[in-house]
């Protein structure tokens, strides 16, 4: 067997699980070493000193105003960019309304229009791009909406999955109602009932998935974070300015009514509209500032 020479044996001590910072101070080479295991002040911190829930600002009831403001000043910023991704809405659209005309199957095309307002965050990620890069003060370019996009598409999998999910059981909840109040065609008071419980049930998988969705995917667009973690923050910052995002949800119901009642040509305008105004709420409210950013 090799014999252990002193130096060698002194090096197998002095290992960082070995001896702790404390027991350095005073010795010969002390400060570097705590120089060399010192957190570095430039990094985000570690995952297990990160919080569960992203911490958020409360917020005042012009908030969504500014928003909206911020937004338009992205898209007047960013037309072309704007244009094209507001024309991808528009064709998308048409599209899926054609195929629920054409099979005369006008429940689909409103089940369709219903998931699409929901679903439609997810078109969101290459706008949150620009909006970003408009931030930073550099110029959008549609090759660095299409890269982010790539680095986040597993992650805005699992919230396409997790809206999938509430649209599916939102559908199984309006069947479970159709079938427990029969209506009758001259019964006014069945056709109320009907419409309070159906509504009532809408109103809570609305909440659910608004409340998700309303800040996740920018911080995801944003931050090397997890969607659960992202969805978790979102949820938080809904439920502790309550009536903010009450009127943000309001808006946001407004002008995509706006943009389906113009036979889907006021999407063009409105889709990257509120991309950027969702992205400027995100910024507002929450402090992702313990993640590392995205490159």
């Amino acid at each position: 067997m090799a014999r252990t020479t002193p130096g060698r044996r002194w090096r197998r001590r002095s290992t960082r699980s070995s001896v702790p910072a404390s027991a350095w101070r005073g010795r010969k080479c002390s400060a570097r070493f705590e120089r060399r295991m010192a957190p570095d002040p430039g990094q985000a911190p570690d995952a297990q000193q990160r919080p569960f829930a992203v911490p958020c600002a409360p917020l005042d009831h012009g908030a969504p105003l500014r928003w909206l403001r911020a937004g338009w000043r992205d898209y007047r910023r960013a037309p072309g960019l704007s244009l094209l991704f507001g024309l991808v809405v528009l064709v998308v659209s048409l599209v899926v309304a054609a195929m629920a005309w054409g099979l005369g199957r006008f429940a689909l095309l409103a089940a369709l229009v219903s998931g699409f307002v929901f679903v439609a965050p997810l078109l969101g990620v290459g706008l949150y791009c620009v909006s970003r890069q408009l931030e930073a003060g550099c110029q959008p370019r549609l090759r660095d909406s299409f890269v982010l996009a790539r680095r986040v598409v597993g992650q805005a999998g699992v919230f396409a999955l997790a809206q999938g999910i509430v649209l599916m059981l939102w559908s199984r909840a309006g069947m479970m109602v159709n079938a427990l109040v029969p209506i009758e065609r001259n019964d006014v008071a069945t056709w109320v009932e009907f419409l309070l419980i159906g509504s009532a049930a809408g109103s809570v998988f609305a909440a659910l998935t608004f409340a998700i969705a309303a800040f996740s995917l920018p911080m995801i667009a944003d931050r090397d974070v997890d969607m659960v973690t992202a969805g978790v923050s979102s949820v938080n910052a809904v439920l502790r300015n309550k009536a903010v995002a009450l009127q943000w949800a309001a808006w946001i119901a407004l002008l995509t009514a706006l943009g389906f009642l113009t036979a889907f040509l006021g999407l063009v305008l409105v889709m990257p509209w509120l991309a950027y105004a969702t992205w400027h709420a995100y910024r507002e409210t929450l402090d992702a500032s313990a993640w590392p950013k995205l490159d």
